[in-house]
């Protein structure tokens, strides 16, 4: 019953008074490092030692070498050219019929070798990062837009829109490096931030295609986060603090339902598909997860990186349901009938499969390190057996 308008409104003084519920914290990551060094390959071990049970630094400098037993790492680290590059490319991938990393670009070498665990003051890292820098100047040169320059070179927008990739995706390698106090990055990572938050705040974040023809597409102007972008933020955690407003729009972004449109934007006078831009939520249910856990396991590590996780209540709950995939030791094992713990998705190269190996138990190493890695990355508490 309502109270005429007159008439305070108290509450009764039997009523029982409500209090708020504090939630559960969560419970411990149970973490299976003795299985993963068994089991793993070396760069998997190393990284679950330092990385996510965080031993000792008397017992991680034991280790220190153990990237460097990794026969594919050092596979790829010998086979950089004079240069500094990886086969004169930057972001091209090998195909799936190569034996090794025939095909392989820089940035994507750069960061799988990070992902393999070498330091930034390793050769190959150190070789490389004079030219990455120099695409973060997107410098004019057609010699400097590697593979995606050729015959478009000569067309402006097209260029562009090159030097704007190269340099986004130089910059995601080079803070998974872990330069985020050198200037040219910071600089850098400012215009990109101010772009796509200017981007985010527009009318066009909310309707951000356009009709043309027959066809919707993006306008020029529209500058929606990639996925270059994000990777770089994942690993500037001070720039991040500094652009806490920005951060908290592009969270927003991130956890809005996805467009059924395919992102294709108009560059002059050419629609070009434009596969790096993510315009929602690309994570936002069980069947996304089941249709490429690869991609779901990257994309809950990198929302975990960028402090986002524990905000999303539905990442949160698909990554409980992979905790829940592991046995009772915390090995991860896939539900009867999942998709294989393989990917077509190039963008997802330089960080999965770390383990070389197609059968037996070491087939689950990679993801059973991932989960305690996303676990240790947001904040869960660490239970290592």
């Amino acid at each position: 019953m309502t109270l005429p308008p007159s008439q305070p409104s108290s509450p009764s003084p039997t009523a029982p008074t409500q209090t708020p519920v504090a939630a559960a914290p969560s419970p411990p990551i149970v973490f299976p490092l003795s299985w993963l060094i068994e089991h793993a390959a070396a760069p998997i071990a190393y990284r679950a030692i330092t990385e996510v049970a965080k031993l000792p630094g008397s017992i991680a400098d034991q280790v220190a070498s153990l990237p460097f037993t990794h026969r594919p790492a050092l596979t790829l680290g010998v086979t950089q050219q004079a240069d500094g590059t990886w086969n004169h490319s930057m972001l091209s991938v090998p195909s799936a019929r190569a034996e090794h990393f025939e095909g392989i670009g820089t940035i994507n070498a750069a960061r799988r070798l990070l992902e393999y665990g070498w330091d930034k003051d390793t050769p190959p890292l150190i070789h490389a990062r004079r030219v990455l820098f120099r695409l973060l100047a997107e410098d004019q040169d057609p010699e400097y837009l590697f593979e995606l320059g050729g015959k478009n070179a000569a067309d402006e927008d097209i260029a562009r829109r090159a030097r704007a990739i190269l340099r986004e995706a130089a910059a995601a390698a080079l803070a998974q490096a872990g330069y985020e106090g050198d200037p040219r990055l910071r600089g850098a990572a400012r215009r990109i931030i101010e772009r796509v938050a200017a981007y985010l705040r527009s009318p066009l974040a909310q309707k951000p295609f356009v009709r043309m023809g027959n066809q919707h597409v993006l306008p020029p102007e529209a500058a929606p986060p990639s996925v270059y972008a994000l990777h770089m933020l994942a690993y500037m955690p001070l720039f991040r603090n500094e652009h806490h407003d920005a951060m908290a729009a592009l969270y927003h972004h991130l956890s809005q339902p996805m467009p059924r449109q395919e992102p294709i934007q108009l560059c002059g006078k050419q629609i070009i598909a434009q596969p790096h831009l993510v315009l929602g939520d690309m994570l936002p249910n069980r069947g996304v997860v089941d249709n490429d856990i690869v991609f779901a396991i990257t994309w809950l590590e990198l929302m975990a990186r960028l402090g986002f996780l524990r905000k999303s209540d539905t990442w949160s709950k698909l990554y409980e349901r992979f905790l829940d995939d592991r046995d009772a030791h915390g090995v991860w094992r896939p539900r009867k009938g999942l998709a294989s713990t393989r990917s077509s998705n190039p963008f997802l190269w330089p960080m999965f499969p770390l383990d070389d190996h197609h059968t037996g138990d070491e087939r689950w190493t990679d993801m059973t390190f991932r989960l305690g890695l996303i676990g240790r990355l947001s904040g869960r508490t660490i239970d290592v057996v």
